[in-house]
């Protein structure tokens, strides 16, 4: 149920704007709920957000979770003061006519909605299926003051509530936010592990896994494990064969998706702890798509990778929808995936 959750947090994650390149907001959060938690917190010249835990262990594990959400980027402003916008991350344009956004300039920021054209007046153009540059944000402004307030290559975010649907909850950013919340409730419970534990909050995943790719510069985990959303297609009008995982059923394990195959010893492992400790597991192939675990598996040379998702419906939305009890078996498994980890331990083929 969703009150297993720690609502309060989870809301402030996801509702919080954080659009590629502008996760500040999201960091200022995880930096107050490690405090007094990780033995050294820094932030790279990138704005990945690293925390570690018993740093002089003689061998290292890492756990990621991209704080980046999908959005926007101001690429025009027209005569009468609407706004064309630039994706940032991977958009389906017919979800997002009436949507209310955010607007941020350096003055502030700005709401805003995207206009779609009522039915009284639809012609059969209108019924196509519109792209990105089809679509403007009306600001309420007129000309003048758009102008004055808002500048080519400001970002604009979604504004979305999240709320508890049944037993699930459903709103903008829960990817990844989720799996940050779940990160950050791993940190709290992490006691004198045997290795040094990097947690790692990374940037720009939406737009290429950049972030990740950057921690390989001075990070050489001997295993990482990636934390992210997948999809759950287990809806009306989709064969139960391209569902890819159920809502419920468990964190999922992946296998593959479309730019990783997970090292096998890893996944090994998952799966025998899961067993042990009777954590709910599902397994993940996914045709398309990525993750940071890929960066994670090539960012210093070869590094074993596993990686752990939160089923998601309707995933790149503004009403993303997963189960608390999913998020809680991610936790679980993590957990103890560290609390078992030790120096000596291998993960060769």
């Amino acid at each position: 149920m969703a009150e297993e959750l720690e609502m309060a947090l989870v809301t402030e994650l996801t509702e919080t704007s954080g659009v590629v390149g502008d996760e500040g907001p999201i960091r200022a959060i995880i930096e107050r709920e490690l405090s007094g938690i990780a033995d050294v917190v820094r932030t790279d010249a990138m704005g990945n957000l690293i925390a570690t835990i018993n740093p002089d262990a003689e061998a290292s594990v890492l756990i990621g979770a991209h704080m980046d959400e999908i959005g926007f980027m101001v690429r025009h402003i027209d005569d009468d003061g609407f706004l064309t916008l630039d994706a940032l991350g991977g958009w389906d344009a017919s979800t997002l006519r009436a949507q209310r956004v955010r607007v941020h300039t350096d003055a502030g920021t700005i709401p805003g909605v995207i206009g779609a054209v009522p039915p009284h007046t639809k012609s059969k153009d209108d019924a196509k299926p519109p792209k990105l540059t089809d679509l403007r944000v009306d600001t309420g402004l007129d000309a003048e003051r758009v102008e004055e307030t808002v500048a080519v290559g400001d970002l604009v975010s979604l504004e979305q509530r999240t709320v508890t649907l049944g037993e699930y909850i459903t709103g903008k950013a829960i990817d990844d936010r989720i799996c940050v919340y779940a990160l950050l409730a791993v940190a709290s419970a992490i006691a004198a592990p045997a290795v040094t534990v990097h947690l790692a909050f990374t940037v720009q995943e939406e737009v290429g896994l950049r972030g990740a790719e950057a921690l390989g510069v001075d990070i050489d985990p001997m295993v990482a494990l990636a934390l992210d959303t997948t999809v759950a297609n287990d809806i009306p009008g989709i064969d139960s064969g391209q569902a890819v995982t159920q809502l419920g059923a468990g964190v999922a394990l992946k296998l593959k998706d479309g730019s990783v195959v997970t090292s096998p010893a890893v996944r090994r492992r998952l799966q025998t702890i899961a067993e042990a400790e009777e954590i709910a597991l599902q397994y993940e192939v996914l045709p398309r798509g990525g993750t940071d675990t890929a960066r994670f598996q090539r960012g210093h040379g070869a590094t074993p990778v596993g990686a752990l998702s939160v089923p998601t419906r309707y995933l790149h939305t503004a009403t993303e929808v997963a189960a608390p009890a999913d998020v809680g078996a991610l936790i679980e498994l993590v957990s103890a995936f560290i609390a078992a980890a030790t120096p000596e331990d291998s993960y060769a083929l």
